[in-house]
């Protein structure tokens, strides 16, 4: 008897007109084939929010759906999204990531919520422009720089350096590619921020690392394992200009102690903190870490900056394999 084939969508950005390609025509073409080569029959779904009910209709045929969209973009949110998701999630299909673990993990409030954790730094919230208003003037004077992060964002958007300048003035600088440093007034800079806080938003103020100059380590994992690293030199909240990110198999020697901090204690911290259950991590998922205060026996320690759950890629080739491994054992157990 010919065993029965799981199925897997694999959901893309679709272009507005229509015109999609195949998905062996797109940059998602390695995954894919490596799904298939497992034995897993591969639908590629182009998705737009214009198109959610055919998308509907063709993801509720299938057993399970990887997402690589990020609808963040252009002035869109993940509104239609989110929705359509839940919706097959509650008709049986196993959805990766899904918008309830997003929320939880893969939003700037994770540095709030995980800040007594081993990766942790002094990290505040601001749940409220008064609130900001408020706590910030006091924050500043102490004496520190800190790093204000959008809720939810992208690309460095709503991520901002901030310090004390002279004449009563602020020293900012966005964390986009190719922004400047500017000096503003405390008001109009919050003026800025204001727009953060529509629709329960919120702004994460987290101390800014004064090794930010030495790079930053991202770690994808395949849920709970490291499946590879990626490291970038140069940050756009410095005024160097970024420098292109380097890719590294999970081997990498001088990573070892962030890897087994990260597989034997942290992620499941971090499930704990969030409250989501290890078998609702996603399937592929990245931390990006900045580098710490040296401890005394010269060791670097690691902060937590961000955590990306909603379309990674690119990520390292040697994460294909257990991606693919891990997809068709999490599409087995959904039929068993």
């Amino acid at each position: 008897m010919t065993p029965i084939r799981s199925r897997v969508a694999v959901l893309w950005p679709g272009r507005a007109d229509g015109a999609d390609p195949d998905i062996s025509d797109t940059r998602l073409a390695a995954i894919a084939d490596t799904l298939a080569s497992r034995g897993l029959t591969v639908l590629g779904v182009p998705y737009t929010d214009e198109r959610v009910d055919d998308v509907a209709a063709r993801l509720r045929e299938v057993d399970g759906v990887l997402v690589w969209v990020n609808p963040i973009d252009n002035g869109r949110d993940r509104t239609v999204l989110d929705a359509l998701l839940e919706d097959v999630a509650r008709a049986g299909v196993r959805v990766s990531a899904h918008p309830d673990v997003i929320r939880r993990m893969g939003t700037k409030e994770v540095l709030h919520r995980t800040a007594a954790m081993g990766w942790g730094s002094d990290t505040r919230i601001y749940r409220t422009y008064a609130e900001m208003r408020e706590a910030l003037p006091l924050c500043l004077a102490e004496g520190s720089i800190r790093v204000l992060k959008r809720h939810r964002g992208n690309g460095g958007n709503g991520v901002w350096k901030v310090e004390l300048g002279a004449h009563d003035r602020l020293r900012v600088r966005q964390a986009t590619r190719g922004s400047e440093e500017e000096a503003l007034p405390f008001d109009d800079f919050m003026q800025r921020l204001a727009p953060y806080f529509d629709d329960g938003g919120c702004i994460v103020d987290q101390l800014f690392q004064a090794r930010l100059a030495d790079g930053m380590v991202r770690c994808y994992l395949v849920r709970d394992r490291v499946a590879g690293f990626g490291e970038q030199r140069i940050n756009a909240l410095l005024p160097t200009p970024p420098g292109p990110r380097l890719y590294y198999p999970p081997t990498r020697a001088d990573l070892q102690l962030l890897k087994s901090k990260l597989e034997g204690e942290w992620v499941a911290e971090l499930c704990a903190r969030v409250g989501i259950a290890s078998d609702s991590l996603p399937i592929i998922w990245d931390a990006d870490f900045l580098y710490g205060p040296k401890t005394a026996a010269g060791e670097d320690t690691y902060v937590l900056c961000e955590i990306n759950v909603s379309s990674v890629f690119p990520f390292p080739d040697e994460a294909l394999a257990p991606l693919a491994d891990e997809t068709k054992a999490w599409l087995s157990a959904r039929r068993s």
